[in-house]
């Protein structure tokens, strides 16, 4: 699982991290996690108790099949399954030979179980980018960062344009009485925050040619460059910093899809994000100082545009040094018994990711990701394998190990908006992310204090679009293993997040109804520490068997689940950018 939102440069963007801090609540007497406040099953839910066909079907996943493919996946050899990198190219080998030998039908690229992925790395050349205005020279990752993927060189006047939009039916228009071309346009927000009181979804109602944003106007009318003023500006930088120092992935299908939902045409752009500092000495001596220039972007609300003195000039050069990666999504599909239903797919997704090698802990630099999200990837591959031993479902059951989850929910992302199958064929969706660690009684480590205990697992969005698919969950759960569901993650306001922080997030955007199973973050949460041999892994098994019967009885219903709700304000997506 992300620890937080991570964003790199997107497009022109500079996009930034989440909070890294957890508002928890209180813990409960019994040692476990907190439940206070929590959404609660309903009461009168009868339980369902699951034929003795898919108990026994459930029973092939055993605990040592589960130990042996962990203690693989999540070994040093894996090098903690960085995307891209060899060890997490080695990962999704061993999940397809698994496959292979299952007999399950390969669901990725041209007859094989992998969905191949572009990544573009960009790297800043610190010697070749400059910025200057007069005698006044400023330093990169002191008074400026890079503003994009594609570097450049621009010079010119400037125009400070506020937030930039033009939105025509609500009488926004940025650009009135302002001329840009051959200027350097100065934006508060990284180019995609949205004026204030306007959705996402509100701009992309509105009929075309209603509306422009900010840098496809900028650009359609001849400005030289780009100076971004993101709202979250202290996150940015710190963002940008550690950006100027590594190579920053982005996965370039999924730009070019950002490109075109926000209007953008032509070759972009070359643009700075400015410091404060910066901003202060652009601003100096004009209508509107440096500083309430800066006030207003964090607040959301920039003041009125207008042109600098004509005689003040900036010039920068921005170098960056691209090159190419691939990685991959590895998918497969068990076919369904029903001539009919075989065309209608039960999604069950775990990210094979993780973290890589990085800062060491304690002697250690390599972060196995045993819990996260090793557990679910073997408990994936345990379930499709118990699967294609019985008899098949009535409907066709759809295996999706996502890539890149740990950068920003990137493999995920991908499938859903380039799906090799059907995406509305998808009846549901259940995600396993992080069900393989408990809280011991008597732990009073801080650092624990949401984990899960032996017999219980967050349940999380079961009811955000299909009632019917909750409802289902808990009454199985009941008839069965009769876990605790534990449903404190479930409320859309949650100060940590969980909503947008795993894959299951990206079927939820489409309408996909989805589950996610999750253990709590724990003392060992992306750190070098979380390893096997920390496993619960009898709590794994009853995690397991429980989604298995879950999405057999999904994919042997005679109706779809009924989506009887829509994602609520604020949930449908991931930032405001």
């Amino acid at each position: 699982m992300r620890r937080f939102k991570l964003f790199s440069f997107i497009l022109i963007g500079l996009l930034t991290l989440q909070p890294a801090a957890f508002v928890c609540a209180q813990q409960t007497a019994a040692g476990g996690a907190a439940n206070a406040n929590a959404p609660k099953a309903a009461p009168a839910l009868k339980p369902i108790v699951p034929s003795s066909a898919v108990r026994k079907a459930a029973e092939r996943i055993t605990e040592k099949q589960l130990k042996e493919y962990l203690y693989y996946i999540a070994s040093d050899a894996m090098e903690g399954r960085d995307t891209p990198s060899r060890g997490l190219d080695e990962t999704a080998r061993f999940i397809a030979e698994h496959l292979t030998k299952a007999k399950l039908k390969p669901a990725g690229d041209e007859g094989t179980y992998f969905q191949r992925i572009s990544l573009r790395s960009t790297r800043v050349d610190p010697n070749k980018t400059t910025a200057r205005m007069g005698e006044q020279e400023f330093r990169l990752g002191t008074d400026f960062l890079p503003g994009g993927r594609r570097g450049g060189e621009a010079s010119g006047a400037l125009v400070y344009v506020g937030h930039g939009w033009i939105v025509r039916s609500k009488n926004i228009d940025s650009y009135r009485g302002l001329d840009v071309r051959d200027k350097l346009v100065v934006i508060s927000g990284n180019g995609m925050a949205l004026p204030a009181g306007l959705t996402r979804e509100e701009i992309n109602a509105l009929p075309a040619g209603d509306w422009e944003s900010p840098i496809s106007y900028a650009q359609k009318n001849g400005a030289a460059g780009l100076l971004l003023i993101p709202q979250r500006f202290e996150r940015a930088w710190r963002a940008g910093r550690r950006a100027i120092a590594n190579s920053a992935y982005s996965v370039e299908k999924l730009e070019d899809e950002t490109a075109r939902a926000l209007n953008q045409t032509g070759s972009m752009l070359p643009a700075i994000i400015p410091s404060a500092e910066m901003v202060e000495a652009l601003f100096a001596g004009e209508q509107t100082t440096g500083a309430d220039i800066m006030r207003t972007t964090l607040a959301g609300n920039p003041v009125q545009g207008f042109a600098l003195r004509e005689d003040k000039r900036l010039s920068f050069s921005v170098s960056l040094n691209s090159s190419t990666a691939t990685t991959q999504n590895v998918v497969a599909v068990l076919e369904g018994s029903d001539p009919v239903l075989k065309n209608e797919y039960v999604a069950l997704g775990a990210h094979y990711d993780h973290v890589g090698v990085g800062v060491e802990v304690d002697g250690d630099r390599i972060y196995n990701g045993a819990d996260d999200d090793g557990s679910g990837t073997t408990a994936l591959l345990a379930m499709a394998e118990a699967l294609a031993r019985g008899t098949r479902p009535k409907r066709s059951v759809l295996f999706v190990w996502h890539c890149g989850e740990e950068k920003g929910l990137w493999g995920s992302d991908y499938f859903t908006n380039y799906p090799t199958v059907p995406l509305e064929q998808v009846v549901a969706q259940i995600n396993i992310d992080m069900i393989g660690r408990s809280k011991k009684p008597g732990d009073t480590n801080p650092r624990n204090r949401m984990l899960t205990g032996p017999n219980e697992i967050y349940v999380v969005g079961s009811r955000v679009l299909s009632t019917e698919l909750g409802d289902l969950n808990e009454r199985l759960n009941r008839g069965y293993l009769n876990l605790d569901f534990n449903y404190h993650y479930d409320r859309p306001n949650d100060p940590e997040a969980l909503w947008t922080r795993s894959d299951h997030f990206n079927y939820a955007r489409k309408g996909v109804p989805i589950v996610f199973f999750f253990n709590g973050v724990h003392e060992d949460y992306h750190r070098p520490s979380d390893t096997p041999d920390k496993i619960d892994y009898q709590k794994l098994l009853n995690v397991t068997r429980t989604i298995f019967v879950l999405a057999t009885e999904v994919a042997n219903a005679p109706k779809r689940p009924f989506v009887d709700k829509q994602l609520p304000p604020g949930m449908s997506t991931r930032d405001n950018r």
